[in-house]
This record gives structure tokens, sequence and C-alpha cells, in this order.
């Protein structure tokens, strides 16, 4: 099955019971039982639930996983993750990733004993050199948020297994549609289903797929025992708007590429920053471990007084947090994304004061670079 027909109908396909073509909303929170401990499958909807199983059997169907988990968030994925850790645990962690990743490691859990090591995954000495005889856990994205960096997920991931390592990667730039980490050797691969999952910027949500059955049940005892699940209405939504993964990933794609192509040409922009360009450092690696380049770039324009006058400027780019809509959003990820990282670390990864990201979305590309052309202007 390819992955446009998968998308449709992979995982559980409507209702058996009723007929209905949509997964039905189960808004219940507790099933009757025949016996104690004698049950349909569910006992309570914190530990499992119909609409929830639906979406989770279908992500690990998408990412070609053994078990897939809802969560709250996507922060709520990676927290739950970061809980197969116990104390005095080392994980060596993407230098340049997501600013909620970087905060809830440093304040949060290296308060609770883990440590952390940073490093640039893109080198794979680095990557190397930075494992210890406690590391539990290597965190990556790739293509990272905001730089767009591309990593070598099957070789950092042939490093973590020679050294007992699990690796997980955050799939969310890329979505299952493009890439498929575990397929390269990942453990577990986990997204903000808020961005291209959910697509249309009304759902808050996380998921995380396992490549092992045993990790999945070890990953669900926690889900199961903080609590951070997904509810069955977003559950929904989610599934609904996976649906339409694929054109609109497709859509995303050949605007970027034609943005991106349009940015370069801009004497006023220093730099920037989509693998889908043949100049990008990265490019040919993910033409190898990708089936596309996504939906994200970044550029800068020298100040961050430039950068609010272009952002002040733009009719069509909402400023907003978030990313993968099917609207265009504009951010500054210094002062908003990658606000927690401090200002030196910023400075030494290249998150400079003028950098901008844009979440390319599905609008008419003429459009969109009229309006940026006239707020460069």
């Amino acid at each position: 099955m390819r992955m446009k027909t998968r998308l449709i109908h992979g995982g559980i396909d409507g209702d058996e019971h009723t007929g209905a073509v949509s997964v039905p909303i189960y808004q219940v929170s507790t099933y009757k039982q025949e016996a104690v401990g004698k049950h349909k499958g569910y006992e309570y909807s914190r530990t499992g639930n119909p609409t929830r199983h639906a979406l989770e059997t279908y992500m690990a169907e998408l990412e070609g996983g053994a078990r897939g988990l809802a969560f709250g968030s996507g922060m709520a994925a990676l927290s739950t993750i970061l809980s197969l850790c116990q104390k005095g645990d080392h994980l060596v962690v993407g230098h340049d990733v997501y600013g909620g990743t970087y905060r809830v490691i440093t304040r949060v859990f290296t308060r609770l004993g883990l440590e952390a090591t940073y490093v640039d995954t893109t080198d794979l000495e680095a990557v190397k050199e930075a494992i210890q005889p406690n590391t539990k856990l290597m965190i990556l994205e790739s293509p990272t948020n905001p730089l767009l960096a591309v990593t070598d997920i099957a070789a950092v991931a042939s490093i973590a297994k020679e050294n007992k390592v699990l690796l997980v990667v955050d799939n969310t730039f890329m979505t299952p549609y493009w890439q498929n980490p575990l397929d390269l050797g990942a453990d577990i691969v986990f997204h903000s289903a808020t961005k291209y999952l959910g697509g249309h910027s009304d759902v808050v949500a996380g998921v995380a797929i396992t490549k092992d059955a045993e990790l999945g049940e070890e990953l669900h005892f926690y889900q199961n025992a903080i609590g951070g699940i997904l509810g069955p209405q977003d559950s929904w939504l989610l599934l609904r708007g996976a649906k339409t993964l694929g054109i609109r990933m497709e859509e995303h794609e050949r605007n970027t590429a034609r943005l991106a192509e349009w940015l370069s040409e801009q004497p006023s922009i220093s730099k920037v920053n989509y693998p889908g360009l043949p100049s990008h450092p990265g490019h040919e690696l993910m033409k190898k471990q990708a089936r596309g380049f996504g939906g994200m770039i970044s550029f800068d324009v020298g100040s961050a007084s430039r950068a609010d006058e272009v952002l002040a400027k733009v009719k069509y780019f909402t400023l907003a947090e978030s990313l993968g809509a099917v609207e265009s959003l504009i951010s500054i990820p210094a002062r908003m994304t990658h606000a927690s990282i401090p200002a030196e670390r910023r400075a030494q990864l290249g998150i400079t004061d003028g950098l901008i990201r844009i979440s390319v979305g599905i609008e008419d590309v003429e459009d969109l670079i009229e309006d940026l052309e006239q707020a460069l202007r």
C-alpha cells in the first residue's frame, strides 16, 4: 500500500458496529465490566480509549512502528519518553533543537538527576565522543529547528546501537509522508502532532511511535502512569487532518521550493536555509534518507529591527507560534520559539536576531512572493 492510500485506509477503518466511515468519538471516561477484570478491552480512558486507540494504531502504521501512543502535546510525548530514564542517566541531544525541548531537559529533567550533552549531530565524530557509559538516550531533529541542518539518521542509529543507546528522532518537520526514521534505525520517533499531522491550527497533540513492541509497552506504562494522554475529540481531529497529509505536504513543498529560490536571489538576505536548495550542505543526504524536503524555511535579514519591519508589513503571513498549518506562519525564533535558549548559546548556533522562520502554507505561491517582496522593499 502506497503512502497516500495508507493515509486514507491505514489503521482502523471506520466502525464495524454501525458501518460509519469515520471512527466515532468515544466521549467516555470509564467502561462497564462484566466482572472484576473482565471487560471488552477498555477499563478507563486514561489507560485506553477507542478513538485514541484508532489514532495510535494509525500513527504506528504510518511510521512503520510496533506501537503508537498519543499525548496531550508534543512536549507531553517527549516528557514521557524522557521518563524512560533514571536518575544519573545521560542524554546526548542535538545542539540545534526546538527551544521547548532544550527547556524541558535543562530546567526540568536535569533538576531530577539527568545529565545532558549538546552536540552537533551532523558531526558523527562529535556524536561518538559525546557518548558516556551512562548514556541512555540520543535525541535529535533532522532537519533541525530553526536552522534546517540535516543529520545522517542511519549513521547515528548505527553509533547508538553499538553503544546500546536508544535513538529518539523528532520527525515533526518532515512527517511520515516524507521521512520514516524508524526505517533508518531509530528506536522511537515522535511528533508535535499540533503541526503538520493536524495541519489546520485547531488541535494541540503529540504522538510517539516505537519500533519495538516491548519498548512500546514500557512507554505505555509511563503514558498511563503520568497521564498526559490525548482526549477523544482531539484524537478524532488528528485522524481527520492526517488523511489529507499527502496532498498538503506536496503543496507545502512546491511552495517552499519556489519561495526558497526567490529568497536566494534577494541581495538584502544574507542566508537562506532550506534543504531543497542544491547549495544546502545537507541536500544530497536529504535525497538519500527522505522522499522530500518539507515546508520549513529560515533566512537572515541582518538585524532584529529589519526583521520587525518585515513582520509589520506582510499581509499573507501570520505572525504566530507553531508551524505546519495550511496558512503561512512567520516568526522570529530568537524571540519566540527559541527564546528560552540563552542569548549566548543562540549566538553560537547562528540563531541570530535577524533570523526569520517561515512555515510555508498552501496559498498561491505568487501571492506569497509578492507579499514578501513588498515587505522587504
